[in-house]
């Protein structure tokens, strides 16, 4: 038999897993949007495919659904700050999200935080609606990497690092 689950428990049951911080950008209409992921990862090497999912309400899905691109950022341990402005921590909303940062773009025009320790250029390939969320496939098309710099993680409703 099934168990009911409501919004709470499944959130603190997601909070068990330690996940990179990622900031997903996009460059739309409106100017720079984006939000602190939950879930992204690979889908295929050949072609490199990653998956981005994003809620209905979640204001940067008009830049990404009107451009037809988005970037992943992974966030060094040091921008904690912004994990919580792209978390919706604050009032921010779209640009407001961009002031703290330095940002430049790659081949997409999506926003590319300088000192990631990471960021995945993308266009969108697929766009697939389940629930309450889209679930967005994206081809990379450029990136860029500082290996040097250790990722900022997210784990228990906190940040830390290994």
């Amino acid at each position: 038999m099934d168990k009911d689950i409501d919004t709470k428990t499944f959130w603190r049951l997601l909070g068990m897993r330690a996940i990179g911080a990622a900031a997903v950008t996009a460059q739309g209409s409106k100017g720079p949007a984006g939000f602190l992921a939950l879930s992204t990862t690979h889908v295929t090497a050949n072609p490199p495919t990653m998956l981005v999912s994003i809620g209905r309400k979640t204001s940067a899905l008009s830049a990404i659904s009107e451009s037809g691109n988005f970037a992943i950022n992974y966030l060094p341990k040091e921008r904690d700050d912004l994990a919580s402005l792209f978390g919706g921590q604050g009032d921010e909303k779209g640009a407001d999200r961009f002031k703290p940062g330095e940002w430049t773009v790659l081949a997409t025009g999506a926003p590319i935080l300088v000192g990631a320790v990471g960021s995945i250029d993308c266009r969108v390939e697929d766009a697939i609606e389940r629930h309450d969320v889209i679930i967005f496939l994206g081809r990379i098309v450029d990136w860029v990497q500082n290996a040097s710099r250790l990722l900022l993680i997210s784990f228990a409703g906190s940040y830390t690092t290994i």
